[in-house]
């Protein structure tokens, strides 16, 4: 079957797309998408891409909407093979999140991974903070399910008539519409509603930092943002009580280690590999700031600064609900998600 005609729409959804993804407080590095159903057809952003090249590159897949489906009624975990539903030739696979938007029934569908609304939906209180704040919207929240086939039914399942607004816990935020105009002018509102003051920036340790990582596998992060997250306490208790959300695992690992006072990073390094099996892309040095290591990849980056980003903006001793043993690893099994990090690493 050749691939469809974009519709003309599909520009407007491409430059948006665009803005959006070039904002670090709504998308790191390949996470979070856009949609646009029109007729039998969806397009959906593939899968590892950035939304920040949508007016360079063709990152937007189409798929078999009636096929999609039939997959989502039959509750088939195939649903997460999305590449069988792409219509026609496509170098891409179609974003893991495909079924996410297949069951919102809007035109326009976007997916963001907006640090405001994950420091709200990271706690165990989020749907009493969150209620006050949305007043007056159609939305709801949705508990933490691993991205794919499974979120999609959790999904489903919740939807009332008319919501635009989900909210997910330990993820993100999702709005939808009728139009890329309305998505936008949603996503301002809902955005505006959870925005939360991070606090002033301080200096890192610039010093400290270059003697510790001499000699080691790390270097000091390169922007005063990603710091942060080491030189506040608060922060950084929350940062190492473990992981937060998908993206964090994917791209830095299970959880955070800070390095124990005249602790060096290898001995950092190798104490956290000890405890999670893999080898951490990040450490924190308290009151200092952060090392990453050396040669990390972009989405490794982008996601030390959404660490530092989300957890800023968390009052201190606040309730957070972290990924569980299980919620983690099924992350870091799941072939879905190392292919994401297979071409973040390309």
């Amino acid at each position: 079957m050749p691939s469809p005609a974009p519709p003309v729409s599909l520009t407007d959804l491409r430059a948006f797309s665009a803005r959006i993804g070039a904002d670090c407080a709504l998308i790191q590095g390949a996470g979070g998408n856009t949609s646009l159903k029109a007729g039998d057809t969806m397009w959906i952003k593939a899968s590892g891409t950035l939304l920040a090249t949508a007016l360079e590159r063709d990152i937007m897949v189409p798929v078999d909407r009636d096929a999609l489906a039939a997959a989502l009624a039959a509750d088939a975990a195939s649903t997460d093979d999305t590449g069988r539903f792409v219509v026609g030739e496509h170098p891409l696979r179609p974003s893991i999140e495909t079924s996410l938007h297949a069951v919102l029934p809007q035109a326009i569908v976007v997916h963001v991974h907006c640090v405001d609304t994950i420091a709200h939906v990271i706690r165990r209180d989020a749907a009493e903070i969150l209620a006050p704040k949305l007043a007056g919207l159609d939305w709801i929240l949705v508990p933490y399910q691993r991205p794919g086939a499974r979120l999609a039914a959790a999904v489903r399942d919740a939807l009332r008539p008319g919501t635009d607004v989900v909210v997910l816990a330990n993820h993100g935020l999702i709005v939808a519409a009728d139009s890329v105009a309305e998505a936008e002018a949603l996503l301002a509102d809902v955005t505006r509603r959870l925005a939360v003051d991070p606090g002033a920036t301080r200096s890192p340790d610039g010093a400290a930092l270059e003697a510790l990582a001499a000699g080691s596998a790390f270097a000091p992060a390169e922007d005063d943002a990603t710091h942060q997250v080491a030189l506040d306490p608060a922060a950084t208790a929350a940062a190492t009580g473990g992981s937060l959300y998908p993206d964090h695992v994917i791209f830095c690992g299970i959880g955070t280690t800070a390095l124990a006072p005249l602790e060096t990073p290898a001995g950092a390094a190798a104490r956290a590999e000890a405890a999670t099996g893999l080898a951490p892309p990040l450490l924190l040095v308290p009151g200092h700031g952060v090392l990453l290591r050396r040669g990390a990849s972009a989405g490794t980056r982008a996601l030390a600064r959404c660490l530092s980003d989300v957890v800023r903006r968390l009052p201190p001793g606040a309730p957070l609900r972290y990924l569980t043993h299980t919620e983690n690893h099924e992350l870091l099994d799941w072939d879905a998600e190392k292919y994401r990090r297979a071409l973040d690493d390309a």
